[in-house]
């Protein structure tokens, strides 16, 4: 009886330790030359940025790292690379509820037009956490918001076949 309670608590312990160590990743994959599975701590590793939105009167202020500094990491074309079956592919960003949005890969790169996006981990210098999710994509010009998606796990770039 002993064995069995110990067992049971050794592993009650070990499910509670592993659960701890797991941090909250985002995953790029698709048509990537480098699919990349992203922590809070390699996003920190990158160029920083900041975005300031306003809702119902209320500032916030994101900090990340832009979106195409992701999407180069990943081989994604950018820039002059950005031409032909390039512009046909789009980006779908989805959250851990199953929401998903999309963007051009045109839409994303500065080179293109003047509307860069935050992928965000902090909100007023705190982590973000909770129902927000670790990471946010913020879209500053979008004017309902319904893009700047929370809870983001997986960014997805595909190539449309013709």
């Amino acid at each position: 009886m002993y064995t069995r309670r110990a067992l049971v608590l050794g592993f009650l312990a070990a499910s509670y330790l592993a659960a701890q160590d797991s941090q909250p990743t985002l995953q790029v994959t698709g048509a990537v030359k480098q699919a990349l599975t992203l922590s809070a701590d390699d996003l920190a590793k990158m160029p920083r940025a900041t975005v300031k939105t306003t809702n119902a009167g209320m500032e916030t202020v994101y900090d990340g790292v832009w979106l195409h500094e992701v999407l180069k990491k990943a081989g994604v074309p950018q820039g002059g690379e950005l031409r032909g079956k390039a512009l046909s592919s789009y980006v779908i960003a989805e959250a851990q509820d199953g929401y998903q949005v999309v963007f051009s890969l045109g839409e994303l790169d500065p080179s293109f037009i003047d509307n860069e996006i935050l992928l965000a981990d902090t909100a007023n210098g705190k982590p973000l956490f909770g129902s927000q999710g670790r990471f946010r994509l913020v879209v500053p010009k979008d004017k309902p918001g319904a893009r700047s998606i929370r809870m983001l796990t997986k960014i997805e770039v595909v190539q449309v076949r013709k």
